[in-house]
């Protein structure tokens, strides 16, 4: 007898054991989603900064390798969590290369059909499904390029009688969002704040402990990181989860697992728990701020001449990227820096 799809195994639980937190249905949705698809690129259900042009990969490797030469070039490690295809860290070493920085890759990821697109641009890539796999303690240049939205949330909602944790409850295959009955009592990073009823909170726990475990390895072996996603500078009051499928919105709670679920990230809390485990952070900024700062203009020149037949798709691409009316400020970004380790570049 085959295995019971996720929507039924979903909904079975939820007839025995009463409605699930958001946090439980999203995280089992995206593992069952990542491991089952390759989601990146026109064929898929959407596209990333990597995917858009090389310029933003080689921006971050010369970023890094900026870093890397102020700090006295040491051996290093590159990190990449939720690497997609491999192309950022493809187009990061090459560039990185350029000016004497060839260190050993470690991906965190869980998708097999992710890791063989990745074997197939970075083969000499080590793997693990978390931080824990990298076993040497030499410092870490870390990325992480839209990874934090993926991990699962808690929504909290202002009722009368004060917070209740949104729960999801499952009516035949259709999965809707109800108020729990359980008051919320967990700490958070930030206190309340007062709301109108019916406004939503959200938090991620997942988020902080993986921020935390990152910031532990950095703070004990020297090392910086850069984490670039959709989100806010928070806390905030608003719904951010969503969903989507052939690069338009769905519905989060139909299909659970066809879809790509996210949420906007809490940067300021982010940045706080690294700061908690010993890290400097730096930022907010916007991600067009950031390429702009480290010279995508200078870049985009340079490759429009070497090919003219495509300059014009060389323009449109690094408007795409930068522009405020479309990735430029939707996406941002904060930098973390080890104890004795430089000032990032872009974040003055």
């Amino acid at each position: 007898m085959s295995e019971p799809l996720l929507p039924e195994r979903l909904a079975r639980a939820i007839t025995l054991a009463g409605p699930i937190p958001l946090s439980q249905y999203m995280g089992a949705a995206n593992a069952h989603y990542y491991a089952t698809r390759d989601p990146l690129g026109a064929r898929g259900d959407f596209t990333t900064a990597p995917e858009v042009s090389q310029m933003f990969g080689e921006l971050i490797g010369l970023w890094l390798a900026d870093l890397w030469d102020r700090a006295g070039r040491p051996k290093v490690r590159y990190v990449e969590l939720g690497p997609g295809r491999g192309t950022l860290a493809a187009d990061a070493l090459r560039a990185m290369a350029r000016v004497g920085l060839e260190p050993p890759v470690h991906f965190v990821e869980t998708s097999p059909l992710l890791r063989d697109a990745q074997k197939e641009r970075v083969p000499h890539a080590e793997w693990s499904l978390e931080l824990l796999g990298i076993e040497d303690d030499l410092p870490l240049l870390v990325v992480a390029n839209e990874f934090f939205d993926a991990l699962p949330i808690r929504q909290l909602l202002r009722t009368a009688e004060g917070w209740r944790e949104r729960l999801v409850a499952c009516q035949d295959t259709m999965f809707l969002p109800i108020a729990g009955q359980s008051s919320f009592d967990a700490i958070i990073p930030y206190p309340f704040r007062e709301a109108e009823p019916g406004a939503i909170l959200e938090t991620s726990p997942a988020s902080v402990a993986v921020m935390r475990a990152l910031a532990g390895r950095l703070t004990a072996q020297g090392g910086a990181a850069l984490i670039v996603d959709y989100g806010y500078e928070g806390p905030a009051i608003g719904d951010t989860l969503q969903a989507v499928r052939g690069h338009e919105y769905v519905n989060p709670f139909e299909g659970p697992g066809e879809a790509d679920l996210t949420a906007h990230v809490d940067f300021a809390t982010l940045r706080e728990a690294a700061e908690a485990e010993g890290l400097a952070g730096w930022g907010p900024v916007s991600q067009g701020a950031l390429l702009t700062a480290l010279g995508i203009d200078a870049r985009a020149e340079t490759l429009a001449r070497a090919h003219p037949e495509r300059a014009e798709g060389i323009a449109v691409d690094r408007a795409r990227l930068v522009e405020e009316e479309m990735m430029g400020s939707l996406f941002k970004a904060i930098a973390l820096t080890a104890p004795g380790w430089p000032e990032p570049e872009g974040f003055q």
